[in-house]
Parts: C-alpha cells; structure tokens; sequence
C-alpha cells in the first residue's frame, strides 16, 4: 500500500531536475507585424527608436536579425528596390562572417512576411511586444527567485536585494532612454534662467530661512544627510522636518526610527505641537492648559499622513520594499532615516564600504521612487578634539562615501552642548556644508528642548 508521504514525494529525476523554467510570453504576430512594416517602411525604424523601443525585445532570432539588418541598410535602400532581397543578402553577408548565430531565413519566408506590414500602426504593434517582453522579464525573475530561495546557500541579504533591484529594472528606462542633445536642452535652461522656478514639488522644511535657502525645501530625488554628535538633537530635528512636512503641509511621511520608539516619537510629536513640557507629559503630571492646546492640536495631528516604523532591524531591501509600497498607495513624498549607523549593512569587505553601500542604496531610493529621503548621520570626534567645535562636513563618520553621495549636508552644532554658559544658550545653528546646485550657509534656529523642537528664531 503506498503512504501519504510516498505518493506526495517526487521521484528522483524530477527532484534532481529542480523546477522547470516556465514559456516565455511573447506575441509572435505583433513581432512578424512588426518587422513585416520595418521592412517596408524603413523610416518606422527611427521613428519607434525614439519612442524607446528595444529591437532586442523581439523573440523570435530570425525576425529579430531582419529587424537589424533593416536598421543597417535603412540609409542604402534605393527607391523601387524589394527590400526583403536587401535584408536577404545582409543577413547572408552576416552568417558568412560569423556575427549572425542562427539559420538565415529562406527569401521566400521574407517575401511572405513583408504581405504582413501595416503601415501607420507600427507604434501600437511595438506596444504589445514590449508589453510580452517585460511579463518575459518578470516571469523569468519569478524563476529565478524561486530558484534563489530553494538554493541551500540562499543569502537573505544579497539574493533579496539582487532580485528588487532586478524587479525594479525590469521596467525602469536604462540609461541610454535619457540620452539627449545640448542644442535640445539649451532653450529650455536658457527659459529656465528668465522664469522663477515654481515650489509645487518642494516639501516645506518647517524653517523659513532654509525654506528660502533651499529655493522653496526639499526637492525629488535628493538625499540629505543631517549630521551631528550625540545629544545635539538630530532626532528633535527630524522630528520637526517630519512634522513641517505631514503634520502642517499634508504631505505623505514615512519615519524609519531604529532609535527611538513610536511611543517615544508620538510624545514628541505632541509635545512639540501643543507646547506641552516634555517632562510633564512622561509623568503624566500635564496641566489642564496642556490638555486644552493637546484638544486643539489634536484633530490635525490625528489626520496628518506621518507613518512611523520603529524595527530594530532596518535593511535596505525592506527599505525599498516598503517605501515601494507606499509610493504607489499613498502617494508617498518624504522619508526619514534615524539613523544611518544603525541600519542592517551589507555584506562588505570592510564597515567603509558596507556604509557606503546604504548610502549609494539610499540616493538610489530617492532617484528611482522620486522622492526626499533625510538620513541622519552620527559624526566623529573631530569637533570634540578641536578648539573650534563647530562641526565639519568631513566628519560624517565612516565613510567619504556619505558626503559624496548627498546632495544636501546639514550640520546640527549647539554651543550651549559644550559651554553652560555661552551667551548663545538656547541657539542651534543648522550648518548647510554642501548644497548641490545651491549656496551654503548656517542658519540659527532656537532649540526649545522642554517642548523638544527647534523652531525659528522669529517664533521666540
């Protein structure tokens, strides 16, 4: 009698074989359409080139060659001459010489193919073979995924982040989609030079001067990096950019807290935002005056579009997957990384280049979704060990890699950290050390610690 176990096992040869690659969709009559109207109409060549059509996206080996061969000869091709002789004798010219691996088709299957054109409809027919290429791409992913993941050397790290970034890039233009012309991008630089620029996709910061200083805030696609020794106050300050951005501009916040608790955050927030002394509100001793500013601050806090993750383990594949799902469902414009240090590294030959790594990885992040991502950094000792203890871009801590990669470098420096009684106590100063594209500058704030914020020195 044959076992559950024995019937639900697989036989040898099939266990040995692993799983068996899955067709590749493709559309074989949008392909021979396709290459049918090349032929013919060899200007559809240029035309679906600069539409960002990909000739490799073609299956079938001989259609695709034809389509090259065309490309070759376009420029040759006489007036009445029959192309398909043409792309004939190139495709034998190329077999001869050894470039063209597979079988030359019969003149008489490219005088058959060429009854296939359709003339005016080539761009739509390239739409369904690109559209069969991209499910040939993620279908092969879910393959090799699933290979991956049922290998014993499976590496959690590395296969993960391998196969998000070749998800990613199974539909995401290559680079060679953005290559243009200076004469076509000079007129509009040169419009760009006589119109203000508009502030519709800038993200407040919360701060008026490095509003101003930042051309309107926060732009898509940059990382900013927000350094500072510890108890300066990068979080207090995080907090505030986050606060600027979901709480009083309504705009989609993501923070990624691997220092603090949510708990911790939410009291902060709250404490920042009705002024009720931090103190008071961990000791429950808040007045009935708190409560009252906690009633009126309430229903704006309550509805903001501020999300806060508090796992301790942050790794740039749950980074990106996360921040993945949140720009397509909730629109997702800012996201805040307290902090850098503590993020779940790579694997690398040395810590240098494994920060260096999350740091490329996070201006990926922001390039790719179109988003502002804020990383906070821990700096070295260097402003400690000096005289002059304002901080210096180049003690971000552990890698030149950070400064390199950011395009906007803030350094948090309070004189009051090391010296009671500086006549500047209560001041922070916001150190902008690179601004690409921008002037630099320091701008002074008020650190108001008890209700942990930093706020503008007008508002004091």
């Amino acid at each position: 009698m044959t076992t559950d176990t024995e019937m639900w096992a697989p036989d040898e040869a099939t266990a040995e074989a692993g799983p068996r690659p899955p067709a590749r969709p493709c559309d074989l009559e949008a392909e021979r359409i396709l290459v049918a109207t090349a032929i013919m109409q060899p200007a559809a060549i240029d035309e679906l080139g600069a539409e960002g059509f990909d000739p490799a996206d073609i299956t079938t080996d001989w259609l695709r060659w034809s389509w090259w061969a065309v490309e070759e000869l376009r420029t040759a091709f006489n007036d009445g001459e029959l192309k398909y002789l043409a792309v004939h004798r190139q495709l034998e010219t190329w077999h001869a010489e050894g470039r063209m691996p597979v079988r030359v088709p019969a003149i008489s299957d490219l005088m058959e193919l060429s009854n296939h054109a359709h003339y005016g409809a080539a761009a739509w027919y390239a739409t369904r073979v690109t559209k069969k290429a991209v499910a040939a791409r993620i279908v092969a992913l879910g393959y090799d995924a699933i290979l991956k993941g049922s290998s014993p050397a499976f590496d959690e790290d590395a296969d993960v982040a391998a196969i998000q970034a070749d998800l990613d890039g199974a539909v995401r233009p290559t680079d060679e989609d953005h290559l243009a012309a200076i004469g076509d991008l000079l007129l509009d630089s040169i419009e760009r030079a006589t119109t203000p620029p508009s502030n519709e996709d800038r993200i407040p910061t919360g701060f008026i001067d490095l509003d101003s200083l930042l051309c309107g805030g926060w732009a898509p696609g940059q990382l900013v990096v927000i350094g500072a020794r510890p108890a300066m106050g990068k979080s207090t300050l995080a907090a505030d950019f986050a606060r600027g951005a979901a709480i009083r501009n309504k705009i989609p916040t993501l923070f990624e807290s691997l220092e603090m608790s949510q708990a911790e955050l939410s009291d902060r927030i709250l404490s920042a935002e009705a002024r009720i002394a931090h103190h008071h509100l961990k000791q429950g001793i808040a007045t009935n005056d708190d409560m009252t500013r906690a009633a009126r601050r309430a229903p704006d806090i309550a509805a903001a579009p501020l999300w806060i993750n508090d796992g301790a383990l942050l790794s740039l594949p749950i980074l990106r997957g996360r921040v993945r799902n949140l720009v397509r469902t909730k629109g997702l414009r800012l996201v805040i990384v307290d902090y850098l240090q503590l993020m779940q590294a790579p694997k690398a030959e040395n810590r240098q280049q494994a920060v260096a790594e999350i740091s490329r990885n996070l201006k990926l992040i922001a390039k790719d979704f179109g988003i502002t991502v804020i990383v906070l950094c821990q700096l070295n000792r260097g402003p400690e060990q000096r005289t002059e203890k304002k901080p210096l871009v180049s003690d971000l801590r552990e890698s030149g890699a950070i400064e390199q990669d950011a395009d906007i470098v803030i350094l948090l420096h309070r004189e009051d950290a090391y010296e009671k009684e500086t006549p500047r106590a209560g001041e922070a100063d916001l150190i902008v050390g690179k601004h690409r594209g921008g002037p630099t500058a320091t701008i002074t704030t008020a650190f108001q610690g008890h209700y942990s914020r930093f706020v503008d020195m007008g508002q004091t």
